[in-house]
């Protein structure tokens, strides 16, 4: 992954103090809840992973109580409590047009406020957050585009995946020119490769 801080320095802090609150952000695919995933296995923890439709309801105040019921069960289970698409929970209450919305604010901070344990909070829109929501986190993450020699890492694992041999003769600079892959891109090319197998590495490069 390529952050703006030192993950294994967090991950390291972390093993001692075993709390923090933490936002990442970063655009589709760039390992935001693969990390969350690789943190809680380097520390001992289950990860307990929500995305926002596992929370959404139709149903007034439902929302609320499943908000409240992540809180305890990763209460009870000493868990990593990761959030997806957070944004949808702490949207700017300013541009609130309906009371429910800013009711789930409420309830997310208010849960924040109580909670002493692990909590990651994902988005892709984070200058969407709630203002006096960003004040209840210890550290926000970006996470941006693989490097081009990463993403050219990657792109042999691909290959060697996908039982191709060669991807190591195309250059760096190749992956420079594509802009910002991520992790995301390298998977679904991948599973795209298991339906329609492609028959060299020019043909990954490609897709």
């Amino acid at each position: 992954l390529n952050a703006d801080v030192d993950l294994h320095q967090v991950c390291e802090c972390l093993r001692k103090t075993r709390t923090g609150r933490i936002v990442l952000s970063g655009i589709p695919g760039t390992g935001k809840t693969a990390f969350g995933a690789w943190l809680a296995k380097e520390l001992d923890m289950p990860h307990l992973s929500y995305k926002a439709s596992d929370l959404l309801s139709p149903y007034l105040g439902e929302t609320e109580q499943k908000i409240a019921a992540a809180f305890a069960t990763a209460r009870e289970q000493n868990a990593l409590l990761q959030i997806d698409e957070v944004d949808s929970f702490l949207q700017e209450r300013k541009s609130a047009v309906r009371h429910w919305e800013t009711t789930q604010v409420n309830q997310m901070l208010t849960e924040l406020e109580n909670y002493d344990g692990l909590f990651i909070a994902s988005t892709n829109l984070r200058p969407n957050l709630d203002k006096a929501s960003l004040r209840r986190f210890d550290l926000m993450i970006e996470l941006f585009g693989l490097k081009p020699e990463k993403a050219r890492q990657m792109f042999i694992k691909t290959c060697e995946e996908l039982g191709l041999s060669g991807a190591e003769k195309v250059p760096a600079i190749r992956f420079a020119a594509l802009g910002q892959l991520t992790p995301g891109d390298f998977e679904q090319v991948s599973r795209r490769g298991r339906l329609i197998a492609p028959d060299s590495p020019g043909k990954v490069l490609e897709a």
